[in-house]
């Protein structure tokens, strides 16, 4: 007896229900990103809008995230665990470090990892300017390249101060005077007082004795002291003189303009 198969039918209720459990998976899997990362994102291009407007915010914003990305691949290059970037208003943006570098040289590669990639974006922007000659493009070059030299100033918590743990930590104390000096021409900005009290530690644990495993994790080999200058002093230069030169572009649009 032969028999001819015939389709069941199943209940749309079952196929949206289906779709809304793939959907709450999704959502669940990617909850941390979304809450933290994606979320902060949303609220700092809001607060950045309010002064700038949406365009530059979320490119600025974007850059920021670019520049966090650099942090987090160098990390996990060195073996590190590492969270999500979070997003903080006027503060910039973090990445959690779960375990701590073990030593100055790793501590170096994931502190330029981010200047490096930050770099990077900031001239996506400016070759997207040459290209679509919006200067909203050129406007966000020039804060990129502004972003990653800032950052490279020698002093921790900044990404300079993590770097020269592999060339002398005594540098943070030429990064603690320019602060102090950036600290009295911005009529003691709440941002650069925070940076300067954080930094402060680590100074004046200079000027005690070491000890033993402090002395290990500063022990590099004189070839990654000289990568390390070449790659930091290098990229600081490059960092001046784009914004210069992306500076002189915005001045003469504006010439322009008039």
């Amino acid at each position: 007896m032969s028999h001819v198969y015939q389709p069941q039918h199943h209940s749309p209720w079952r196929k949206w229900f289906a779709a809304i459990a793939a959907a709450a998976v999704l959502i669940f899997k990617f909850f941390p990103f979304l809450l933290k990362t994606g979320g902060t994102m949303i609220l700092s291009i809001a607060v950045y809008a309010y002064y700038w407007g949406w365009w530059f915010a979320a490119g600025f914003v974007v850059l920021l995230f670019v520049h966090e990305c650099g942090h987090l691949v160098a990390a996990r290059r060195c073996g590190l665990k590492v969270g999500m970037p979070v997003f903080i208003p006027f503060m910039g943006a973090a990445i959690a470090l779960k375990e701590a570098p073990r030593n100055a040289w790793i501590e170096a590669q994931v502190g330029i990892g981010g200047p490096l990639m930050g770099t990077a974006g900031a001239l996506v922007c400016l070759l997207t300017y040459e290209f679509l000659r919006d200067p909203l493009f050129l406007v966000l070059a020039y804060a990129g390249f502004w972003l990653n030299l800032f950052n490279l100033i020698p002093i921790v918590p900044l990404d300079g101060g993590r770097v020269v743990t592999a060339i002398s930590p005594w540098l943070w104390v030429a990064g603690l005077v320019l602060m102090v000096f950036v600290l009295l021409q911005s009529s003691f900005n709440i941002f650069v007082l925070l940076i300067v009290g954080l930094s402060l530690p680590r100074v004046f644990a200079l000027f005690r004795g070491q000890s033993e495993t402090e002395r290990r994790f500063f022990e590099l080999t004189p070839g990654q002291r000289a990568l390390m200058s070449f790659i930091y002093f290098g990229l600081a230069a490059m960092l001046g003189w784009m914004m210069h030169a992306t500076q002189m572009q915005i001045e003469l649009l504006r010439a322009a303009s008039y």
